[in-house]
Parts: C-alpha cells; structure tokens; sequence
C-alpha cells in the first residue's frame, strides 16, 4: 500500500491541492494528515473544509490547538497569525480541530505532529538526540512526524547506533529491518529547508520505502491571498524562499 503522508499544510489551500493530486498520480491509497493544517496561510476554513471531506488519518498539531485556546509561546508573526485565523474559523471547524487526536497507531506504524515521547508537549526532532527520545519512548519501529518543516530521517540500528539523514527529493529510501526508523515529513504548505516547493511524504508499506516528493504549486497566488487578508508581508514572502 502507497500512504501519503502530510504536515504542516498552515492554511496554504494551493500547495495542498497540489500534493493530493501529486499523491494520486503515485499511486496514493490512503492519506495520513500530521497535523497544524491551519495557522499562517490564508484559507484556514477551506483547508479543515477540504481535510475534513477526505477518508484519512488526521492528527492534531500545535498551530491546530491554537486555534481553539489562542497562541502560546509562539513567535510575535506567529501569533498574530493565529489570532487571524481564528477569526476565520467557523464553529463547525473548530469542533473538528477539537476532536483531532495527538497520535495515530497502526500496525508497526506510529504517526504523531511532533516527539513521539510526549506529543503534546510540542518538541521538535532536528537532531539525533532529539530522534532516539522519540524512538526510545515508543515501542513503533516507524514514527513519521512534521512540526520542524525541514525532511530529515533517523535510523536507530540494531547496535544502538543513531544515524540521521537528509532525504533526497523524490528519491524512495528503503527503511530496512532490524532498524528504527523516524521520518520527518517536510511541510506542505511552508517549507523551510530553502527549497519552496510543496513537501509531503510518500510511503510504500509493500516495498518497506519512503520518500521525500516535492511538488511545485502556485506560490503566487498562495502569497496574493496572504497579501489580500491583511496578514504580515512576511509570511507571503518566505513562500517564495522555502523559509
């Protein structure tokens, strides 16, 4: 089975049409949501509105939690964001954000937004010491995660050895056994590792592969909603930049 795997979409309605159509050419039989699919982008009732009409695994991220008790800890750009967006959400959408659950298990399979050791606590996975708290905490031999919006892929061998990775675009890595692995799934809808296109992660469970595909969208008119709501020049900025 192929399972597109999606974070970070942020209320970027472009990019994600993009990868669903995207997924569907690869072949795509199910669909895992990993979270924040509001905060930042411009659509934020359009992407829960388009989310919520699809068969799929959906999990709670932090910028989803936001918009029903407000931002905390969040950056000033960030926050203010939020406060847009709740604005935008109606009561039928914050109702379905509110039910969204921190994890999903499935098979040899944990899907979680953020560290697999205490999701809701919101930590990152960047580093090796960061991935081996999340792989240790758990007993899934696969944990596929956002939240950072930059790709990367941990491997905890069987000696105990942690070693990280910058997935290739488009290129299927084989996840081989007795190893661990924790993929992080770049962001869909605000890339941060320098490349702007689309992100989103493709898993094949019969090949035992994974990948990291990158799908240009239409970043312009993404960033000209950004503009037309009135939210900071900043965030239709770094669409531009995969910032």
């Amino acid at each position: 089975m192929r399972i597109a795997l999606l974070a970070d979409i942020h209320g970027n309605l472009e990019a994600l049409e993009a990868c669903l159509a995207h997924a569907a050419a690869q072949g795509a039989e199910r669909l895992v949501f990993l979270g924040d699919l509001v905060g930042y982008g411009a659509d934020p009732g359009a992407v829960v509105a388009r989310v919520r009409a699809l068969d799929a695994v959906t999990l709670r991220g932090n910028h989803d939690e936001a918009a029903l008790h407000g931002p905390v800890g969040f950056s000033t750009l960030a926050a203010e964001a939020m406060r847009w967006t709740q604005g935008r959400l109606d009561a039928a959408a914050k109702q379905y954000l509110a039910n969204l659950p921190y994890t999903h298990e499935e098979e040899d399979r944990l899907y979680t937004h953020a560290d697999g050791s205490d999701p809701a606590e919101w930590r990152y996975v960047t580093d090796a010491r960061e991935a081996r708290r999340s792989l240790e905490a758990t007993a899934a031999r696969l944990t596929f995660c956002g939240h950072t919006h930059l790709p990367a892929l941990f491997g905890l061998t069987a000696t105990e050895k942690l070693l990280h990775h910058r997935p290739m675009d488009d290129l299927m890595l084989p996840l081989l056994q007795p190893r661990r692995w924790l993929g992080v799934i770049g962001a869909v809808g605000q890339p941060r590792d320098g490349n702007p296109a689309a992100c989103y992660g493709l898993l094949d469970t019969t090949r035992a592969e994974c990948g990291w595909m990158r799908v240009p969208y239409d970043i312009e008119g993404a960033a000209r909603k950004i503009r037309a709501a009135g939210l900071p020049e900043a965030l239709a900025a770094r669409l531009f930049e995969g910032r």
